[in-house]
């Protein structure tokens, strides 16, 4: 009788703790020959520790790692990919500078007389390409091309390093619909060929559509595992939050036509600095008591929209139009605006600050928070303890630099701080991107709660369904230019996704 084939790679009693915090707790995970096996929790459940402990970033304080049935140890990504685990970050590790084929080999590159064999480079991503679905020019600079090609180039990359087993952490965050739909494609082809793929999503619909099985944590433990064929995702989100989640519309009172806008956009035309218009004429209001959404596929011009609204990009002497506040222009950074933007790390938060001390920002000079000349201590932890209670923020300590906290947690602590000042406009940019489903229901409600205290709400997402939950009407981006103006009540993924790819809606 022949022997049972062993797993792909095996996770066997993994514990790991950051001072007084239990990221993981015993954690088992089988990773089968040719599966798609989704890794599934709240932020903060232990999922990104678990993978950074598989792709050796981080060692185990107890437990064992197998490969093929036989024990390894992994004391870097070094020894990750010599032992054939690859991993794609949500965050891309590319040179925008270079070529496709001197990205995809750079580290591992072919040789000829000591130099790179640029040749034979560009022969190994088409060789990749054509075996796996993964097709991307080799001689195409990156930083010209398409989030979703981009994404490609990664998991290109770490095929050629030989890896058999691939962990994707939260792969379509950043992908249209079409292109997510395109990534499905390749990673059912990868698994054909006998490839593994771990799978780190807060998205169900994903699971259900292209895992094959499901493991679940919850307070770094495992709650449940199932087999997708065999599960519903209400079963998923009890085993992540312990209880039903419905998905709900949010719908408020429409704004009067006659309202005036609490923010307006005027024949807006905005050039990059090679003269190129990123926006084209673009015109639309916001009024107070309304949510209005902005769809498009990445690089449709919603970054430049976002720049200008929020006064990051003060008017140049190219561009045209006008950017209105309550019937004044806005020609700086605006403290009657809150902005939650999509780089939480970049743009919204101080990564060697406390999470007290980012909970604070732009509030310095509230007297509640001050002694005297200078902050108060204790009000600003007790602000910031208050805060954390509302918002379900999970850190160790308000005192804890806000770099040590799940990529959710931060986005929750930038909600938290930005909605709690009650501006008149709110832009917030993917606000429940890489957060789990419970959070994105209470997300949700606020959004909802600051609509009907009488805020305008300018909410861009790559979200269909966040749109179509939240927005009173929907404004769709290509090229530039809006192309769509849809009610939200009227708006379907086919018609807003016609519109994304630049045909009538």
């Amino acid at each position: 009788m022949p022997a049972e084939t062993p797993p792909a790679a095996e996770l066997v009693g993994i514990t790991k703790r950051f001072g007084p915090v239990l990221a993981n707790d015993g954690v088992d995970l089988s990773i089968a020959r040719g599966e798609i096996h989704a890794l599934v929790g709240e932020n903060g459940a232990g999922k990104s520790t678990l993978m950074s402990v598989l792709y050796g970033l981080h060692r185990p304080d107890s437990g064992r790692i197998l490969r093929n049935g036989s024990p390894v140890r992994l004391r870097s990504p070094a020894d990750a990919i010599a032992h054939g685990l690859g991993m794609v970050h949500q965050r891309f590790r590319l040179f925008p500078g270079l070529t496709v084929a001197e990205n995809v080999v750079i580290g591992a590159e072919p040789t000829r007389r000591g130099v790179l064999d640029l040749a034979a480079a560009r022969e190994e991503v088409e060789r990749l390409g054509e075996l796996y679905g993964l097709r991307a020019d080799p001689s195409a600079v990156v930083r010209d091309l398409p989030i979703g090609v981009r994404q490609r180039v990664e998991i290109l990359k770490a095929l050629h390093r030989r890896a058999e087993v691939l962990i994707l952490d939260e792969p379509t965050a950043v992908l249209t619909p079409g292109e997510a739909a395109r990534l499905f494609e390749v990673l059912r082809a990868v698994t054909r060929a006998g490839l593994s793929v771990v799978l780190v999503t807060h998205r169900l619909g994903e699971v259900l559509a292209v895992g094959d099985r499901v493991t679940v944590l919850r307070g770094g433990r495992v709650t449940g595992r199932f087999t997708v064929a065999e599960t519903t995702a209400d079963e998923l989100v009890v085993a992540m939050i312990g209880r039903s989640a419905s998905p709900a519309r949010h719908p408020g009172r429409r704004a009067a036509a006659g309202t005036p806008y609490a923010l307006e956009v005027r024949e807006l035309t905005v050039r990059d600095r090679d003269g190129v218009a990123r926006l084209s004429g673009v015109s639309f209001g916001v009024r107070a008591g309304e949510i209005v959404g902005v769809a498009g596929v990445a690089g449709s011009g919603q970054r430049e929209l976002v720049d200008a609204v929020t006064g990051l990009h003060p008017p140049g002497p190219r561009d045209a139009g006008a950017v209105l506040l309550s019937g004044r222009p806005v020609l700086r950074r605006e403290a009657a605006v809150a902005y939650v933007p999509e780089d939480r790390h970049g743009r919204a938060t101080a990564a060697d600050m406390s999470l007290a001390e980012n909970l604070v920002m732009g509030d310095q000079r509230s007297p509640g928070l001050r002694r005297g000349p200078g902050l108060s201590a204790a009000a600003v932890r007790d602000r910031a303890r208050e805060l954390v209670g509302r918002f379900a923020i999970r850190a160790a300590s308000v005192d804890a630099p806000i770099s040590t906290l799940s990529g959710g947690n931060a986005q929750k602590a930038v909600l938290a701080r930005e909605l709690s000042r009650r501006t008149p406009v709110i832009v917030i940019e993917e606000p429940t991107q890489g957060v789990d489903v419970g959070a994105q229901e209470q997300i949700h409600a606020l959004l909802a709660e600051a609509r009907d205290r009488g805020q305008a709400v300018l909410l861009q997402s790559s979200e269909l369904g966040e749109l179509r939950a939240l927005a009173d009407r929907i404004l769709v981006m290509y090229g530039g230019r809006i192309v769509a103006q849809i009610p939200g009540d009227e708006a379907t993924d086919e018609r807003l996704g016609a519109a994304m790819a630049g045909t009538a809606a």
